[in-house]
């Protein structure tokens, strides 16, 4: 593990008494259960068509503060449509997204952003004309106006992600594994109360699997919600707490990782028979 879990602190209680928890109508085996919660961030009855050709079909899905969610299923099942959706970074032809029961739907990215949902992409998305320490007290300059609470956060920052001893390194100069941690840290510069994780195990080192599985746990540790989208199906399942899986535009299934292995439609058209964890 790469951070110090000594600057964690009351966030998951505070986060479970502010948003509650979900209450899932259990659809049938097959069949998902429907979202009965305003709470946390939630994407209702999403449908879009890209030149008339329907790709998403009301499509539900909620993320509470704490917990790890995947958005799962085949290529072109619409999963990455709809964590885009999510994200802001294309809009939905109808369905409503919203944030502790306040629409969003039509809010742009940086909107959400300063709502609290964060945003990490699959590609680099560091500052690469700076140092470490400038790209995270790029955005504390943002949310935070006095500066020597700019300052103790930066080094809470530093220290929660070990990498102090990187302050004054360019960002070019960082290495893969280093990389990530400073655009995490940076994200959580922001108070987040949801991160939005696009392909984190895409081409990545059984090691590199092992600090992505920390991170999660750490993020739900502070009380962070966090959202995963993922073509790497079994390391997923290993570190979310539920999943959506998708097919055909639709919502197949929402449940753990062992009831979706277990369902019958998910090894018919996703999984296959011969799958396990």
């Amino acid at each position: 593990m790469f951070w110090s879990r000594k600057s964690v602190k009351s966030d998951n209680a505070k986060a479970t008494a502010v948003s509650g928890s979900a209450q899932p109508t259990d659809g049938g085996a097959s069949g998902p259960r429907l979202i009965t919660t305003n709470k946390g961030l939630v994407a209702h009855n999403l449908g879009k068509s890209f030149k008339k050709r329907p790709v998403l079909k009301d499509v539900s899905v909620s993320v509470q503060r704490g917990e790890a969610v995947g958005l799962l299923g085949p290529n072109g099942a619409g999963k990455t449509t709809s964590f885009y959706i999510i994200t802001g970074l294309i809009a939905a032809d109808r369905g409503t997204i919203s944030l502790d029961g306040r629409d969003i739907t039509m809010m742009p990215m940086y909107q959400r952003a300063r709502m609290g949902i964060g945003y990490l992409p699959q590609e680099a998305s560091i500052f690469r004309g700076m140092t470490v320490e400038q790209n995270i007290m790029a955005v504390l300059e943002v949310v935070e106006d006095d500066r020597i609470k700019r300052e103790q956060s930066l080094e809470d920052l530093l220290a929660e992600f070990a990498i102090e001893h990187l302050r004054r390194t360019p960002a070019l100069a960082l290495s893969g594994g280093e990389r990530r941690r400073c655009e995490i840290a940076r994200a959580l510069a922001a108070h987040p109360n949801f991160v939005l994780l696009d392909e984190p195990l895409a081409g990545i080192d059984p090691i590199a699997v092992g600090d992505i599985r920390d991170l999660v746990r750490h993020l739900k540790d502070r009380g962070i919600g966090v959202l995963i989208t993922d073509h790497n199906v079994r390391e997923t399942l290993d570190i979310i707490d539920r999943a959506y899986i998708l097919h055909d535009g639709r919502v197949l299934m929402e449940g753990g990782p062992e009831e979706i292995v277990r369902n019958d439609d998910v090894r018919r058209v996703y999984l296959g028979d011969r799958f396990s964890l």
